[in-house]
């Protein structure tokens, strides 16, 4: 057996460190909800209560509710649809929120369902099977109990028999946190593949009664492989250049739910049990943030933004994402440099930029770099530069 020499030693070695991202997958669900549908619910909701609250209202001891519109949802957001888990009760005024059973202790859970989806569809694209996977990080903005974890259940439900699995969030965020975890256990030699899982659930944490975000979020599940790149049997795989992350912390978007709820007098139905936010302040705190760091990170790594061809941002509102695409370029984004998912989707929380990553890839071609953001709730912020090989 010949030995390799110096300089293709260091080749071999520097291999070991490249990390590359070999396959996405997309779970959607099979029900959507129309702007339309959503708003005539909501109107009706907002004549059931000003008709109950009639005479409060008339003597000035109450507020009417305004009724909303799809023109109004689209122009504040770019959204037009979402898909959800189950529409029959946010379309019913007198429930407006998802209808999901519990299930026993030996049922797969909901969650755990649509991350398995997910992730076989990711490891199909990676031409891997369960059998390689060393850990699998579920990284989402609310699981559905505090324990056993998430990740540990789609571990037994994949029939992955070794290795780790652990949950973590960071809201809108968590997807790019967890691909620097996946990233660092890579390199750091503690896992040579690694899958980040993220099944959002947004309708059950939602305000479907609050014209102010009953529009805004959507279900879905993605999932992202990651592998030493010396051993990547992907034909097309994507190496992550770097990884940088931020946070600040803000009450700005918050949501209280936990635990701790049923200690209180205020109990579980209190408004702040559920996703409430200060939009105009997030979108005037956050977008140059956003701005910032993603400008910081490329200079890091000597990259000039008009050689980068995409960017995949969180797709949390429409004129963030363009705000946010016109700062770096300097003009407006074309729909191939910062591509829109959310009119279909709406705001999915982590998942968005993934979604976004895995529909709209194929075309680049090897030398090409893009950058994967997430940024939200904290604040946070995550930027992944990834490079076609």
């Amino acid at each position: 057996m010949s030995i390799p020499s110096y300089l293709e030693q260091k080749s071999l070695d520097t291999d070991k460190g490249r990390v590359v991202i070999t396959g996405t997958g997309l779970y959607t669900p099979t029900e959507s909800i129309t702007n339309d549908e959503l708003v005539a619910v909501y109107n009706e909701y907002v004549r059931e209560q000003n008709a109950l609250n009639r005479e409060a209202i008339e003597r000035g001891e109450a507020l009417a509710l305004q009724a909303s519109s799809s023109a109004f949802i689209e122009k504040a957001s770019g959204i037009k649809q979402r898909f959800v888990m189950d529409k029959s009760g946010v379309l019913d005024s007198m429930v407006m929120h998802p209808l999901i059973p519990e299930r026993s202790d030996e049922e797969p859970s909901i969650q755990c369902e649509m991350a398995v989806a997910a992730v076989y569809q990711a490891l199909d694209r990676a031409k891997r099977t369960p059998g390689d996977v060393d850990a699998i990080i579920c990284a989402c903005s609310n699981m559905q109990r505090a324990y056993p974890a998430m990740a540990i259940e789609i571990q037994q439900a994949i029939g992955m028999q070794r290795g780790f699995a652990y949950d973590m969030n960071v809201a809108c965020s968590s997807a790019t946190f967890g691909i620097q975890a996946g990233v660092n256990a890579i390199r750091a030699g503690e896992a040579d593949c690694v899958v980040v899982v993220n099944p959002e659930i947004c309708s059950a944490h939602l305000e479907w009664k609050d014209r102010d975000c009953h529009f805004i979020f959507g279900d879905v599940a993605t999932a992202v492989v990651l592998e030493r790149s010396d051993s990547a049997k992907s034909d097309r795989p994507f190496e992550v250049i770097g990884t940088q992350l931020e946070t600040q912390f803000s009450s700005n978007i918050r949501n209280n739910f936990g635990f701790l709820n049923r200690c209180a007098p205020e109990g579980l139905g209190a408004r702040d049990k559920t996703f409430r936010q200060n939009g105009r302040k997030v979108f005037k705190e956050v977008v140059p943030m956003v701005s910032r760091l993603m400008q910081a990170h490329l200079e890091k790594h000597e990259i000039n933004i008009e050689d980068v061809k995409r960017f995949w941002l969180h797709q949390a509102n429409i004129n963030m994402n363009l705000l946010i695409a016109k700062r770096l370029l300097g003009r407006e984004a074309t729909p191939e440099e910062a591509p829109v998912i959310l009119d279909q989707y709406a705001n999915t929380s982590s998942a968005g930029s993934i979604v976004a990553f895995h529909q709209f890839h194929e075309d680049l071609s090897p030398g090409d770099a893009g950058v994967i953001c997430s940024f939200g709730a904290g604040y946070s912020v995550g930027s992944v530069i990834v490079r076609r090989c």
